[in-house]
């Protein structure tokens, strides 16, 4: 069974599982920087707050509350270990096939994409005033 960890939604829990991190102690052994790497080599494609919020998840705290300093210092480090990852070959390829959970006993149903309001200005600038 896996366990809720803070900061990360289904789609992420679902990435995670798929990578072979289940629980906290899981991503505790890797640590947020490897379970990012992982992510981006099983083919899916994470966003840095993905890469916050693993590193939220350790330190118990909302992913917008990592300082900027080791914000910066996560995507310097992910930034050089994506790029020694091998590149893909030949015509691009979607990464693999739409995450799904289990709903119940026999029961399959799509997750829906998280909307956390990143793309809409309206609402960055709600959460610049807070």
């Amino acid at each position: 069974m896996t366990a809720k960890l803070r900061n990360i939604g289904p789609k992420s829990m679902a990435w995670l599982r798929q990578t072979g991190i289940r629980t906290l102690e899981d991503l505790q052994g890797v640590g947020a920087l490897a379970a990012y790497v992982r992510i981006k080599r099983a083919g899916f494609k994470p966003s840095l707050n993905l890469l916050y919020a693993l590193e939220g998840a350790l330190l118990d705290c909302h992913w917008q509350e990592i300082p900027e300093a080791r914000r910066n210092e996560l995507v310097v480090a992910a930034d050089a270990a994506v790029a020694l990852l091998p590149k893909g070959r030949g015509k691009a390829m979607p990464a693999a096939a739409p995450v799904t959970t289990r709903q119940g006993e026999g029961e399959e149903a799509s997750m829906p994409e998280p909307d956390f309001g990143f793309d809409d200005p309206d609402r960055q600038e709600e959460h610049a005033a807070d």
